[in-house]
């Protein structure tokens, strides 16, 4: 059986976070999130990330399963500590950027309040 290491329901979709999902990022801040950051962001109640991520996890949005490519250095650091992780849904393996997660390139479900996001080990 697969482990849910982060589980985060949608509380709060800031103005511009869909015109960066529409680009293929999505931006994941908890409910601290500074007021710029949070309208770019898909604001989330989720307590922290109780196991580190790693290439081959799974990321479900809504019950849609996407699997991680590439987790920066900082990734974790960041989404255990303010609950924040910038997502490219890429499939690249590389990012010159260490809060970066990049994730398998396919079409993404719509979010909205109330969505859930699940990390969970592979």
């Amino acid at each position: 059986m697969k482990t849910e290491v982060f589980t985060a329901t949608v509380v709060g979709i800031g103005e511009d976070a869909q015109m960066l999902m529409d680009d293929g990022m999505m931006i994941l801040f908890n409910e601290t999130a500074p007021k710029d950051l949070y309208d770019i962001s898909f604001v989330h109640n989720a307590e922290g990330l109780n196991e580190d991520l790693e290439a081959g996890d799974e990321l479900i949005i809504d019950g849609e399963v996407f699997s991680l490519t590439f987790v920066g250095g900082k990734a974790n650091e960041t989404l255990r500590d303010l609950g924040h992780a910038t997502f490219q849904f890429n499939g690249e393996t590389n990012s010159d950027l260490p809060g970066t997660v990049c994730i398998e390139a396919k079409p993404l479900p719509a979010i909205q309040v109330g969505s859930t996001i699940v990390f969970r080990k592979k």
